[in-house]
């Protein structure tokens, strides 16, 4: 499956749908997903306080519509997400445990909304995902990972000019 469609609306729109077909998600299941998942995330004694640090109360229903689109466009090829993740995640105070206690929180959450082949869709993605951001952020701190190194400190660390 290509994760950029070519050939227009109508090729993304037939994409999208056999994805909903074969794995049960659509924008209500991973409006679900997301809403218990950071339901979730808020209270954990982990990555609550990042979270907290950096979204106020009162902008969290604008963040959760955000991540209700990203994962639309991640999980099903809507494309309607057009941010730039990566640098809202290079100033945080995370390491590569971090990364495994958001995937594990997630995993859990997907396994107990979606269908099977939907969990396994959004938690490959998911996976992907976060490798990409520990990747980044490594080298936004100025550290090369090598196979199978983590990100180290969860110290706050400022982006290398």
């Amino acid at each position: 499956m290509s994760l950029h469609p070519e050939g227009g609306p109508e090729r993304r729109a037939a994409l999208t749908a056999r994805i909903i077909e074969e794995t049960g998600l659509t924008d209500a299941v991973i409006g679900q997903v997301v809403d218990r998942f950071y339901d979730r995330i808020r209270v954990d004694p982990v990555l609550g306080p990042v979270f907290a640090a950096r979204i106020a109360d009162e902008r969290w229903p604008a963040h959760l519509a955000q991540m209700r689109r990203f994962w639309s466009s991640v999980a099903l090829m809507t494309g309607d997400y057009h941010g730039r993740p990566m640098p809202a995640h290079l100033p945080l105070p995370i390491s590569g445990a971090d990364f495994d206690h958001w995937l594990a929180l997630f995993r859990d959450t997907v396994t107990t909304i979606c269908t099977e082949a939907g969990a396994a869709l959004l938690i490959d993605r998911a996976g992907r995902i976060a490798a990409s951001l520990e990747m980044g952020i490594a080298v936004g701190r100025g550290q090369m990972l090598r196979r199978g190194e983590r990100l180290s400190s969860a110290s706050t660390h400022e982006p290398v000019s």
